[in-house]
């Protein structure tokens, strides 16, 4: 018999459903976390489309938006595994410039990005400011660390299979040595803070086009 397998609209659908169930008024801040690979950034943006065409008001933001500078980042090596989960991500602008001030929603106070890795400079703040009922969606890597597992009020975590996320990170063009520091620092972060027991949504998106729900024992 074949494996049902569900449309994208519909999975998007029911978190979307579930999140303005539990949260449908104030600042809520939602994460998508994942492998390299997993799809985040895209699974964000349609779940963020799904909210604004429900009448929410929903932001989007990336970890990737605020990186460390180059010599911070490598200051391990460039192959260095724990480089890339220790030193990647500056998440006290982060906190300072992003998520404390979406929360506290004050007129034009918060900044979805800080840092151009591709050009390894501060950019520019862009100030945005939001009804007193928005939504902020944040993907990226190691989002369910301990020290931001407090800020998020709901989280996901895009299964995928190590497999997978190594065939798309090479068809991306990533270098040899960038793979296994992007490999090894992922599985520091699952063995340090188990993120899919952590999350509150797990989604298989092995398939993009068919992410299923997945309920684990943890859950």
């Amino acid at each position: 018999m074949a494996r049902w397998t569900p449309l994208k609209r519909d999975v998007i659908g029911a978190l979307a459903d579930e999140i303005l169930h539990n949260y449908g008024r104030g600042r809520v801040v939602v994460a998508v976390d994942g492998r390299e690979g997993a799809g985040g950034a895209p699974f964000a943006d349609e779940l963020a489309e799904e909210l604004r065409r429900r009448g929410h008001e929903a932001f989007r933001a990336s970890i990737d938006g605020f990186h460390r500078p180059r010599a911070e980042r490598y200051r391990r090596g460039r192959d260095s595994a724990e480089g890339f989960y220790l030193d990647s991500y500056d998440y006290a602008t982060f906190r300072r410039v992003l998520i404390e001030p979406f929360r506290i929603g004050r007129i034009g106070s918060f900044v979805p990005a800080a840092f151009d890795v591709t050009r390894d400079a501060a950019v520019e703040p862009k100030w945005l400011s939001g009804p007193d009922d928005a939504l902020l969606l944040v993907d990226g890597p190691f989002l369910l660390r301990p020290e931001l597992r407090g800020i998020w009020n709901y989280s996901i975590w895009l299964d995928v299979d190590p497999e997978v996320a190594l065939e798309r990170s090479a068809q991306r063009g990533a270098e040899a040595g960038l793979i296994e520091r992007h490999l090894g620092g992922m599985e520091l972060y699952l063995r340090e803070s188990s993120p899919r027991t952590r999350a509150t949504a797990i989604v298989d998106n092995g398939d993009p086009e068919h992410p299923r729900r997945v309920f684990a024992d943890s859950c």
